[in-house]
């Protein structure tokens, strides 16, 4: 089995179709199949896995989904890449504990990347138009198995 899709809901199409459009996400679908139902499919570039955005595909708030990771090489090069198409991207953080996975909470954060810069322990946050939660999560060794 592999993930295919995520849907995130929005709550304008257009808005954050450009949205992800900014972040160099390609739109591989935008298809309307009635008045109350649209589907656009977004794939992040190089992943195996893409995004459904639209409208009468289920009752989730806009905004409501959260800590929707994406790998990348260099958490550094990749927050200075958005932030140049001019997304809002919060600072770099690690988890203060030790841990490789970030809480929502700000207490267990420290600022900057993981003293070892260690493989999933530096993220860097930014929301979509509606709120979305989004981590760039640098990963430059995979776990055993991946």
């Amino acid at each position: 089995m592999k993930l295919e899709v995520v849907v995130v809901p929005v709550s304008d199409v257009d808005r954050a179709k450009q949205f992800y459009k900014t972040l160099g996400w390609r739109e591989d679908a935008d298809v309307v199949l009635e008045d109350d139902f649209r589907l656009v499919q977004m794939t992040p570039p190089g992943s195996g896995c893409s995004i459904h955005i639209g409208t009468g595909m289920g009752s989730e708030r806009p905004g409501s989904a959260g800590n929707l990771f994406l790998a990348v090489d260099d958490v550094e090069a990749a927050r200075a890449e958005l932030v140049a198409q001019g997304v809002d991207v919060g600072g770099i953080v690690h988890d203060a504990r030790g841990a490789l996975a970030l809480r929502a909470d700000p207490a267990t954060q420290a600022a900057g990347l993981d003293p070892g810069r260690r493989s999933y322990a530096s993220y860097a946050p930014f929301t979509d138009p509606d709120g979305n939660r989004w981590l760039l999560q640098e990963i430059t060794t995979r776990l055993p198995g991946r």
